[in-house]
């Protein structure tokens, strides 16, 4: 009797056996472990939101600090030209004695002119979020209007972008103090309706 219960173990073990090999071939083993499902939600989450904060949150890269050589005085911002020569629009801030802080942009435009305005229209300029560059365009980051690069500087007025003065020359982008102080009117928030 015992030679049966022995020979009926080892089938049971071979069936048992052969199961799990077809479960595992098939795909259709039940795994103990961890539920699968709230794992790959926590991770597509994840990817979500780095996504965002890459690609979409674009505030959180829009002032980043330069660190080409830029030469400050009293009275004039100077910029080395070639900062500008692969097209990328640069943003900066301009800390006014009231504690008030002017944003503008520079950028060499697709027809080689480097232009300058303030990170701010006539329009949008309470929402206070200014724009950012996508591909030859600046868009407006409140309404999404699309700005093409030759015209910054030149149109003025509406959503577009609100034309700060520079003069280009020896190799440099000169930036009056005074002209940047006359956009003061784009970031005092304290005159928003």
């Amino acid at each position: 009797m015992s030679k049966n219960r022995n020979s009926h173990k080892n089938r049971n073990n071979t069936k048992d056996k052969n199961a799990r090999k077809r479960e595992a071939v098939l795909g259709t083993k039940k795994d103990k472990g961890l539920p699968k499902a709230p794992i790959i939600i926590g991770i597509l989450l994840l990817v979500v939101a780095a996504a965002y904060f890459v690609v979409g949150n674009k505030d959180t890269t829009s002032f980043v600090a330069t660190s080409a050589p830029v030469e400050r005085s009293a009275t004039a911002i100077t910029y080395p030209v070639n900062l500008f020569d692969d097209g990328n629009a640069r943003h900066f801030q301009y800390k006014a004695d009231e504690g008030m802080s002017i944003k503008y942009f520079v950028l060499k435009s697709s027809d080689g002119v480097i232009r300058s305005a303030f990170d701010a229209c006539d329009v949008c300029w309470p929402a206070g979020k200014g724009y950012y560059q996508e591909g030859d365009v600046m868009v407006c980051r409140n309404c999404g209007r699309k700005f093409a690069s030759v015209l910054v500087n030149e149109v003025k007025g509406g959503c577009n972008p609100a034309p700060l003065t520079r003069t280009v020359g020896n190799s440099e982008v000169v930036i009056q103090v005074e002209d940047i102080l006359a956009g003061k009117q784009y970031f005092d928030f304290s005159k928003r309706s």
